[in-house]
């Protein structure tokens, strides 16, 4: 088969949004002419709507890494277990040989092209990665160099020790493909050549065809392939679920949740966390007392029933209740500074629409500094028109939503992007001295327990800056209909099908 592929390019981290499709109806015709509403057949394909688009061709190393992982298509050497701990993959199992160098040992397993994973394959794999430009966000600040070792080894060293490499290794973006995906220049192309229990065939702008991949080495998958569509209206999601135009929704808007029939409606806790960023390098945030006043006027609890409906937790921190260990090892924030009057000063405050509870979260936020004495000026734009203005401090506060375990699922790693004078995702735009140092504390921890109290301790420094307020701590919401079984809701949001999901 000739594999179309529409070329979406964006220079953004995170996915940009498709135009809006008001409906759905008749777009989930299976390939070769085999209706795909054959009840409960074994094979049937599954119809899938998911909320954003490819933005970079499919690229692994960049945002649309987690999208080819909830689809199937891809894995690495590890994945993440339900309490965040590192669980094999490609990798049947590890150790470690000193500080600085671990060896993997391969599972018989095959690529979606009939080549075998072998270790020299999946050292090629990770050493691209190691050199892709810009660097998989699972790779920041982090050198390493994959070998391999006999038959089924691949030995790993990094530069500086790594106690969290297997954890890293399960990022997304570092999902190992066959040799053919590196033939072409830029970055690998995974169609045809991942190892998960789909295969890509057919891509075009608002929708991608998969079929099902038979030699997966974890066995057969149930459904016969994937028809996904990406629509960015969350209300045009829910209408088909309502409808049977569409078997599985992903992030239907709570504002949808109370008109899907409850047996539809799937939850689940995830790491997600919505918070105000706070801009401490310029403007009138730059005062930690006009911060102070800004988190004291912030009422959590009010945000989570009237804008997620209760399909959230009020913000405790950085971390919410989906990471199991976080709430009993939390540290009170101490030292922070006492609130000013705001007096009328003015801030502009700034969100994006591609989460629909987002404008909504932010207009309440609104509402509440204004109560508190701000004049607030809302900006709401589509992500990709955004991001850039982020990033260099163009607002005064910005609202977005943040997986707390993101990249690699080690609870450091959000700390150093996010919070550190060098971090890469730094909106808050902070820099303090006290930060940088507990963050690279935790990030030099080695053992589990004792690197979850030392991120924890860091997250009290960050939230005695009053750089960031948690609002939310979000569930998963997702529309699934009654004949589909098997679907995969975890926290960390990188699975959604996978080889028992079948209708």
């Amino acid at each position: 088969m000739q594999v179309r592929v529409q070329s979406i390019n964006s220079p953004f981290r995170f996915l940009a949004a498709l135009a809006l499709v008001p409906s759905l109806a008749g777009c989930f015709a299976s390939p070769g002419g085999e209706s795909s509403s054959n009840g409960g057949q074994s094979g049937s394909r599954l119809r899938v709507a998911l909320a954003f688009p490819p933005a970079e061709n499919f690229s692994p190393y960049g945002a649309d890494a987690t999208l080819l992982s909830r689809l199937g298509v891809t894995e690495g050497l590890t994945a993440l277990d339900a309490n965040g701990a590192a669980s094999p993959a490609l990798a049947e199992s590890w150790r470690r040989e000193s500080d600085r160098i671990w060896r993997f040992t391969l599972r018989e397993a095959t690529f979606q092209d009939g080549v075998e994973v072998t270790p020299s394959a999946v050292a090629a794999a990770l050493t691209r990665a190691t050199k892709a430009k810009p660097a998989p966000a699972a790779l920041a600040g982090v050198t390493l160099d994959a070998t391999a070792d006999g038959d089924r080894g691949v030995r790993v060293t990094t530069a500086t020790a790594d106690p969290v490499l297997p954890m890293r290794l399960s990022s997304p973006s570092l999902a190992i493909l066959s040799p053919k995906a590196y033939d072409g220049k830029g970055n690998p192309d995974p169609v045809g050549s991942a190892t998960g229990p789909f295969e890509i065939t057919e891509v075009n702008g608002g929708s991608a065809t998969l079929d099902r991949f038979d030699d997966y080495w974890g066995g057969r998958a149930q459904a016969s392939g994937i028809d996904a569509r990406f629509v960015k209206d969350g209300t045009a999601r829910a209408n088909a679920v309502r409808t049977g135009d569409i078997d599985i929704a992903e992030a239907v808007p709570v504002a949808q949740a109370a008109t899907l029939d409850k047996a539809t409606l799937k939850e689940a806790g995830t790491t997600r966390t919505t918070s105000l960023q706070l801009n401490t390098r310029t403007g009138p945030f730059k005062d930690p007392k006009l911060r102070a006043a800004a988190r004291t006027a912030i009422d959590s609890s009010s945000i989570v029933k009237g804008v997620f409906e209760g399909y959230a937790d009020p913000g405790a921190g950085i971390y919410g209740p989906a990471v199991t260990w976080a709430e009993s090892k939390r540290v009170k924030p101490a030292g922070r500074a006492d609130a000013a009057e705001p007096d009328g000063e003015r801030i502009t405050l700034a969100t994006y629409d591609n989460r629909p509870e987002l404008p909504e979260t932010a207009q309440v936020v609104q509402q509440q500094l204004e109560k508190a004495g701000f004049t607030v000026k809302l900006e709401v734009r589509e992500y990709s028109r955004l991001e850039s203005d982020a990033l260099a401090g163009m607002f005064d506060a910005f609202i977005g939503a943040r997986n707390s375990l993101l990249d690699t699922g080690d609870p450091v790693g959000v700390l150093g992007s996010d919070y550190t004078c060098d971090g890469g995702y730094n909106l808050a735009r902070l820099c303090d001295k006290n930060v940088d140092r507990a963050v690279a504390e935790a990030d030099g921890t080695d053992g589990t327990g004792e690197r979850q109290d030392a991120a924890m301790a860091a997250e009290a420094a960050i939230l005695r800056t009053d750089a960031v307020v948690p609002l939310a701590h979000q569930q998963i919401i997702a529309g699934v209909s009654t004949k589909v079984r098997g679907v995969v809701l975890d926290p960390y949001e990188r699975t959604l099908v996978g080889t028992g999901t079948r209708r």
